[in-house]
């Protein structure tokens, strides 16, 4: 399907022309060619260039491109072609951030015709829309992504030396900046009122999340809130008093990226106390579970605490119970022991859950959950008004 032919410059040099011709029925198709200093580089091209053409529907799209007279595609189309053709799969934080992309006016320019001032000004627009620097500089990292490939994959005109120039000027300008790294830590006090919030929540309405066993076991397995949902029995492994934790977020990778990590005791008890009625250990979504604790947070006064601080104050007490950094990092995932140098200044203090009254709650059967979670309880009768809403 596809060749490459040697050409002479007039000033002497040499370049390579990568062509793929594509026949249906006889008839030619497409035609795409590219020209190259180096045949190795048209051999790679090439290689790429026919493999994502052989995906299904990829064709169609270049096809529909060309008859549209979409020679110059725009940033939308640019993303829109990312997401489909990604062979490694995109995160869905990823793929919704890309997307929203598409609703600024820089996804309607032309590839070619974006600079970094174009790029820069999405990035004041994002940040006048309310988030905050951290949150932009993630958006202008998942854009980022779209630009490295774009010309060597595709031939789309991005500019990547456009994006690099606007992170320079993003950071100088502060409207990009990395994510402070938090210390916040929740007190016991803090945790004693929030247990009893959802153990009192759980007595009363016991169809609902026992947020309670899962603050305990987020603290005690060190594990992210995204992490504890997708942990299914068949992932535990008891003997080894370890789990294993499916699609670990890292840099660069998440998808496929599996590990097995150590669980303390504690953690192992936890789930020795929940009951088996769904693959999943836990089986919850992370939206319901991070809205129940904002809010219990919000109606009990307690500021600035999220659930991922829980994780934070996991690993630290690990540290604190005077467990090295391997160690630690076995029981975490933490790939890069860098990451977990902001922990050395923790010197060996003791446990602070010794003898916390909630240990013993949360590693309790409840026989009301395991109902729950059947669903033997019985529903509650609908109104007659509202029975007639279904017809």
């Amino acid at each position: 399907m596809g060749t490459i032919v040697k050409r002479s410059r007039k000033d002497g040099s040499v370049a390579w022309l990568a062509q793929i011709v594509i026949k249906r029925g006889g008839k030619i198709v497409l035609r795409e060619n590219k020209t190259f200093e180096l045949r190795s580089t048209a051999n790679a091209w090439l290689s790429q260039r026919e493999d994502r053409l052989g995906e299904p529907g990829a064709l169609e799209a270049a096809l529909k491109s060309r008859s549209s007279g979409n020679q110059d595609p725009t940033l939308s189309d640019a993303i829109d072609l990312y997401i489909r053709e990604s062979n490694k799969k995109i995160g869905r934080t990823k793929a919704q951030v890309l997307r929203s992309i598409k609703d600024f006016d820089i996804a309607d320019k032309t590839c070619a015709s974006i600079t970094s001032a174009d790029i820069v000004a999405f990035a004041r627009e994002k940040l006048e829309s309310g988030v905050q620097p951290q949150t932009v500089s993630n958006y202008l990292s998942h854009l980022g992504a779209v630009f490295a490939i774009a010309r060597p994959a595709w031939d789309y005109p991005l500019d990547r030396q456009a994006m690099q120039d606007a992170w320079i000027v993003a950071d100088r300008l502060g409207l990009a900046t990395k994510s402070r790294e938090r210390d916040r830590r929740p007190t016991l006090d803090e945790l004693d009122r929030l247990m009893q919030h959802f153990k009192d929540r759980s007595t009363s309405r016991p169809s609902s999340i026992p947020m309670h066993r899962i603050i305990a076991f987020a603290i005690f397995s060190t594990r992210r809130q995204e992490e504890i949902i997708r942990i299914t029995w068949k992932d535990l492994d008891k003997d080894g008093n370890r789990v294993l934790v499916r699609d670990m977020k890292n840099p660069g990778q998440k998808i496929g990226n599996d590990v097995w990590c150590d669980l303390q005791e504690e953690a192992l008890s936890i789930v020795a106390a929940m009951p088996k009625v769904a693959d999943q250990i836990f089986p919850y979504t992370t939206d319901a579970i991070g809205a129940s604790f904002t809010r219990a947070c919000k109606l009990l006064g307690i500021d600035d605490l999220r659930f991922h601080d829980l994780r934070h104050d996991g690993v630290s007490r690990l540290f604190e119970l005077g467990l090295n950094i391997p160690k630690v990092a076995s029981n975490s995932g933490h790939r890069s022991w860098t990451s977990l140098k902001r922990y050395t200044h923790l010197r060996q203090t003791g446990d602070k859950y010794d003898g916390w009254k909630w240990l013993t709650e949360v590693t309790r059967k409840d026989p009301a959950l395991k109902l729950v979670q059947h669903g033997q309880f019985p529903r509650r009768r609908r109104s007659q008004r509202t029975a007639g809403r279904d017809h």
